[in-house]
């Protein structure tokens, strides 16, 4: 049997999300009440019974660590008995696309007739509840920052390289150089993707924040939108501190019309292609690109036999500024049309690794309405996982499932060689690349420089944030910091500094 048996053809039919902010937030819903409001919404859309269900695939959830493993609770929760049941290993933001192709993959192999994936966060209920506990204090930003951090802190870790905000301004900084943008020119167009993204939310009933923002909010530091990591603003990094749960229901085409779904509600799901940087962040070969993004998103559209003009819209993962403007460049989508469906992480909501799910549902709402074909782009970890989709209206005709859309052997191919590390090094480097982590009340706490030797060699550095001029000279934009020459000086108790 081919792709034209719609026996074996995958189609999404249901999708449901749902926003959960009581006034008090210690009385909001937990993430496995969160998945179960969805999964609801999602098959009341496809017109079926969760009992049907036969496979249930969840996204892995930090918020409620206490639920433990959820695929027996949640079948248990919505009355089925799915003979495929689990739950992702980690929670990373490429997984909503990974489940959805590993179930187009059983769909197309005939394995099962109704799939289900699911994913809530809430972050919002748990550090309510961790508020009163704590009296006032709250704890919800420490809670994604735990989960990063391992009990005895590595080389990273000691010099604030712990959570995805402090790691992502390194491929801000590097890429801006590389791509020889001024300071204000690389913030200017993070500006305008942000904004675009907010009016996006702010036409979404499923967004969190629908509010608009212009280029000059974001822009604009101040109390209400402090400094996060150099260059990022508040208003430039995923909202975590959400109650939000998305899920999607995926069956054949053939099952679809003999449940009597109507053409105009069918989107056809394409084929996918994954990639992924090394999980040590020190152990990649560049900060100003990444090989796997540039694989998956390439050999995506290869499979599908398309280009960035058969896309009427895109989902570029939007944790920070520096993932969707990779994307973009890869892809070729104009910085002039929005990149998300749903409002990006900001706005839209950032339920950490469940976003993309989110981006699914308002991708097939988008689709039911208007244009033929979305590219769905998303990325996890430390810009580490890389996962790309296709939907469309319409059939695509290059699909074929099952299919291997592991492209981990192709990535390594086109990498360039990785620096070796050094921890103990002192005397000439250059910058590849840096920032300067921001206290809460908007002072500069600390610093980090990636440092190469003259041997190429890469190290790590603090920086003296006392140092006036060394902070300027990093953040005023007056000139490039990356590609600059200094050194790196031994501090004693095995620590390291930069001096210009």
């Amino acid at each position: 049997m081919t792709m034209t048996d719609p026996e074996l053809i995958p189609v999404i039919i249901g999708v449901g999300q749902v926003n959960d902010r009581p006034a008090d937030p210690d009385q909001g819903l937990d993430s496995l009440g969160l998945m179960v409001a969805a999964l609801k919404v999602a098959a009341e859309d496809a017109g079926v019974s969760l009992t049907e269900i036969d496979s249930l695939a969840i996204v892995d959830q930090i918020s409620f660590h206490s639920l433990g493993k959820l695929p027996e609770p949640l079948a248990a929760a919505i009355g089925a008995t799915p003979a495929i049941n689990y739950q992702s290993a980690a929670p990373h933001g490429d997984t909503p696309i990974r489940l959805l192709n590993e179930a187009a993959n059983r769909i197309g192999a005939g394995e099962i007739k109704l799939a289900a994936i699911v994913g809530a966060e809430a972050l919002r209920t748990a550090a309510g509840r961790a508020a009163k506990a704590a009296k006032g204090e709250d704890k919800s930003y420490n809670a994604i920052r735990q989960v990063a951090t391992r009990r005895e802190p590595n080389y990273s870790q000691l010099h604030g390289l712990s959570a995805p905000v402090d790691v992502y301004p390194l491929y801000e900084n590097a890429t801006r150089a590389a791509w020889g943008q001024t300071l204000t020119e690389a913030q200017d167009e993070s500006a305008a993707i942000w904004s675009r993204f907010s009016e996006v939310a702010a036409a979404n009933d499923g967004a969190w924040i629908r509010k608009p923002a212009t280029p000059a909010d974001i822009l604009t530091v101040d109390e209400r939108n402090r400094p996060i990591a150099f260059p990022y603003s508040k208003l430039m990094v995923a909202n975590s501190s959400v109650n939000q749960g998305a899920g999607f229901i995926v069956t054949s085409l053939a099952e679809a019309r003999r449940r009597g779904i109507a053409d105009d509600r069918i989107i056809y799901v394409g084929m996918g292609a994954a990639a992924k940087e090394p999980a040590n962040i020190l152990h990649r070969d560049r900060y100003d690109g990444s090989v796997s993004m540039e694989t998956s998103i390439n050999r995506t559209l290869a499979l599908n036999s398309m280009t960035v003009e058969d896309f009427d819209c895109v989902e570029l993962y939007s944790c920070f500024p520096c993932v969707p403007k990779m994307a973009r460049r890869t892809l070729g989508w104009s910085v002039d049309k929005p990149a998300t469906v749903f409002g990006g992480l900001t706005f839209g909501g950032g339920p950490i690794a469940n976003y993309m799910s989110h981006a699914v549902v308002s991708m097939v709402e988008k689709l039911r309405k208007e244009g033929r074909y979305g590219f769905l782009f998303a990325n996890g970890g430390f810009a580490t996982d890389n996962h790309c989709i296709v939907l469309g209206s319409e059939p695509i005709a290059a699909a074929s499932f099952p299919q291997d859309f592991d492209y981990q052997a192709e990535a390594e191919e086109k990498r360039g060689p990785v620096p070796e590390l050094v921890k103990d090094y002192a005397g000439p480097a250059t910058i590849e690349s840096y920032t300067v982590f921001y206290g809460r009340d908007g002072a500069p706490k600390a610093g980090v420089v990636v440092a190469r030797t003259p041997d190429g060699q890469r190290t790590l550095a603090h920086v003296d944030v006392s140092d006036a001029a060394m902070l300027a000279f990093l953040t005023d934009g007056k000139a490039e910091p990356v590609g600059t020459a200094g050194a790196v000086v031994a501090l004693g108790e095995d620590r390291f500094g930069w001096r210009a």
